[in-house]
């Protein structure tokens, strides 16, 4: 009898494992799927793509003073590249949903109440942050470049070096944007509290400059740039606790009372 209850939970374990593998490759099909068509509807304004995306490193050079590709086939594959890169980022909505349709009947109904949000959260801070980037950093940073030339210099960018800095730069500000998120989640799941996260503001202002260092370029500019607003990010999550987990903290705070006082006695 006990072997025949082990041989059912087996084959219930297996199943399950398969349909789980089953709709992770549902979802992933659905992800390659939406970044394969916005792909291919963006491929034949590929060369406006990589425009769009080089003008602020344009408009920094000096009049006359144009962009270089130093590859045989980098004018062809550049801007290529851009656009899939592109057609990733405009499917970003798709696959954050597959993401969450995969794990959401995993969760209890409370936490599905509060992952949802976070989801669609998530993508708008991390479009906030490349938008910031795009239209905010580049321009500061391209010109402080320009003005750094040393006499007798050309600045002549090749165009897929400059894409490597830019991607480089809109991962490092879509990244920084999801602090809040990441603050909400540690408060979220009680690995700390918003008191102690409250406590370590000097050290996570620090932490700021020192992400700032290492995902983005060596120049002040940008490490500045993202440094502050990923510190007012952290700000903005612990608000975003206090007033989204108020009931929570209460609770917790009364039930930790209530177990010192039960010590003391």
């Amino acid at each position: 009898m006990a072997r025949d209850n082990e041989h059912v939970e087996e084959e219930l374990a297996e199943g399950t494992l398969i349909s789980h593998l089953v709709e992770l490759r549902t979802r992933l099909v659905y992800m390659v799927m939406a970044i394969g068509i916005i792909f291919i509807c963006l491929v034949p304004f590929a060369q406006e793509v990589y425009t769009f995306v080089a003008e602020p490193m344009r408009r920094s050079l000096p009049e006359g003073q144009e962009m270089i590709a130093t590859g045989v086939a980098t004018p062809f594959l550049t801007p290529f590249k851009t656009t899939l890169f592109a057609a990733l980022f405009l499917a970003m909505p798709v696959v954050l949903y597959q993401i969450w349709r995969f794990v959401a009947p995993g969760l209890y109904k409370n936490e599905q109440r509060f992952a949802f949000p976070l989801v669609v959260s998530s993508i708008v801070l991390f479009y906030a942050g490349t938008a910031f980037a795009y239209i905010v950093v580049f321009p500061l940073v391209f010109e402080f470049f320009a003005l750094a030339v040393p006499e007798g210099v050309v600045q002549a960018p090749d165009i897929n070096q400059y894409l490597d800095f830019v991607l480089t730069i809109f991962f490092a500000f879509g990244l920084a944007f999801e602090v809040p998120i990441a603050t909400f989640m540690l408060v979220w799941s009680r690995l700390t509290t918003v008191e102690a996260l409250g406590k370590i503001r000097a050290y996570v202002f620090l932490g700021a400059f020192v992400a700032g260092m290492f995902l983005t370029p060596p120049d002040i500019i940008s490490q500045t740039l993202l440094a502050i607003p990923m510190y007012l990010l952290y700000e903005g999550g612990l608000i975003l606790s206090r007033v989204l987990l108020a009931d929570r903290i209460k609770k917790d705070k009364e039930d930790k009372a209530a177990e010192e006082a039960a010590a003391d006695d």
